[in-house]
């Protein structure tokens, strides 16, 4: 057995684990819905820590992302399936999800680089706190703020699974063009991404294709996805927005104010060429590239 396909069984037994925890979580103490299953992921996210900190690879967290949405969406709508909703938005967010769920894991698992290989933003934080803080940082900020994250983005999805009476309607039709259009945009800017780093010789970075128009098409698609699940709980329970908005507008503060600005820092530090590419090409939202003399 390869060291990778050794990793990924490991990284698999970590899942197992977690979801054992979770799943004993919402048995022994049964909360009112949503906190159950809140507190189910907390308990989920703690374990991944656990193996992360046993490890030294923070990594192992990862994949939680794109795991755990889907568990929900079929828990919350297994476990309120008395309560009445409109069941054909329920399947489309449910497929929708699923196919996200499978192509983000399946590139993950794809390119993952094995148990020697972690993130390079978790070292990055963790020595910006300090050797006394770097625990704390590990915790809350690279896994608990970010299961917080996906949890809050998630809350759509509670949405259409226990408050979706209303009728398909045009915000439903929307929201299915924008998330499945999110999921497209991602497979071809990871494909565009693999591609190139494939063929790439010497230290260039991708300019072509989505990455023309967009510095972070990937992100894009991302960030679209969560949108389209906060329309469609929109769509379900419209007065609900006050809970079913937040989490895409926290997933767009995130990508905005933190993941573009590092990843463009980083760029700009190993490939001075890159400075130019920002000056010239929208950092998130495809858009037509400036002429160089116009950024002049």
């Amino acid at each position: 057995m390869s060291e990778k396909a050794s990793g990924l069984w490991q990284i698999l037994a970590a899942y197992v684990v977690c979801l054992v925890a979770a799943a004993a979580t919402l048995w022994l103490w049964p909360l009112p819905a949503p906190w159950n299953a809140w507190t189910a992921d907390l308990v989920a996210t703690l374990v991944i820590f656990g193996f992360s900190r046993a490890y030294r690879n923070s990594s192992f967290y990862d994949a939680y992302w794109s795991v755990i949405p889907p568990l929900l969406a079929v828990y919350w709508f297994w476990a309120d399936a008395a309560v009445e909703v409109n069941a054909w938005r329920a399947t489309l967010v449910i497929v929708l999800v699923w196919a996200w769920a499978i192509r983000l894991t399946a590139n993950w698992a794809t390119y993952w680089g094995g148990l020697p290989h972690e993130d390079w933003r978790y070292p990055l934080v963790r020595d910006r706190a300090g050797p006394k803080a770097a625990v704390w940082v590990d915790l809350f900020g690279i896994h608990l703020f970010p299961t917080l994250q996906v949890f809050l983005g998630c809350l759509p999805i509670y949405a259409v699974m226990t408050r979706g009476i209303e009728p398909l309607g045009v915000l439903d039709l929307i929201a299915a063009i924008v998330t499945l259009g999110a999921i497209t945009i991602e497979t071809v800017a990871d494909l565009q991404l693999h591609a190139f780093i494939a063929k790439r010789r010497g230290g260039g970075f991708i300019r072509s294709g989505l990455w023309a128009w967009s510095r972070h098409p990937n992100y894009f698609g991302e960030l679209s996805f969560w949108w389209g699940l906060m329309l469609f709980g929109l769509a379900a329970a419209p007065e609900s927005w006050w809970w079913v908005t937040p989490g895409a507008l926290a997933m767009t503060g995130m990508f905005w104010f933190a993941s573009i600005p590092l990843m463009d820092r980083r760029s700009v530090e190993r490939r001075p060429a890159y400075a130019s590419y920002m000056r010239n090409v929208s950092a998130l939202v495809p858009l037509p590239p400036r002429r160089e003399t116009e950024s002049r």
